[in-house]
């Protein structure tokens, strides 16, 4: 369990940080860029909870505690004993959750516009920080062979049910704004 006394440790005022094994790296290192995107979409899906339905709220709780899960996992570069790994498991919970979600959606005719209710905008804004966050994770593999697999699924599931979600508040779908292709480009 984490334990903290003081908030401030000054040992971040040279531009490094330490990751969760101990060693320093720089701020800007990818690893922390992606962990850092993991936390900056748990901010917008907290948001996005000011504004959402209960049974919807239940579920942004669980993810956002998963979210935790996902940066201590990308905070590790190294597999110990003690890492704590985002598992299939919360990987498939996403995808079930999305499938009864969206059974509950007409398809779509149009791309639709980011809006329609407070809570949806935030969800939608949760979406593309964690495809963000997808990109980042994919670099990293790319350059670093300790990255978690299942953290990626997790990031590329968690944005589609960010997308549904962000309908499913909007009235089912029903008050979600259509992209009309064109529709501004004659006078």
């Amino acid at each position: 369990m984490v334990r903290l006394t003081r908030i401030y440790t000054r040992g971040g005022d040279t531009g490094e940080t330490s990751l969760s094994d101990g060693s320093r790296v720089p701020k800007d290192h990818l690893r922390v860029e992606t962990y850092g995107t993991v936390d900056e979409c748990s901010c917008a899906i907290g948001l996005a909870r000011l504004h959402a339905p209960p049974e919807i709220e239940t579920i942004l709780a669980r993810i956002q505690n998963d979210l935790f899960d996902l940066g201590a996992d990308l905070a590790c570069p190294v597999d110990q004993p003690w890492t704590l790994r985002v598992t299939q498991p919360q990987v498939d919970w996403l995808e079930t959750t999305l499938d009864g979600l969206n059974a509950d959606l007409a398809p779509l005719n149009s791309f639709i516009l980011p809006g329609g209710s407070p809570c949806a905008g935030f969800l939608h804004l949760a979406r593309t920080v964690a495809r963000r966050a997808e990109r980042h994770c994919v670099t990293l593999m790319r350059h670093d062979d300790t990255v978690n697999p299942v953290a990626l699924r997790y990031l590329n599931r968690l944005s589609d049910l960010m997308f549904v979600i962000g309908r499913w508040v909007n009235d089912k779908g029903a008050s979600d704004i259509l992209w009309v292709p064109g529709k501004n480009r004659e006078g």
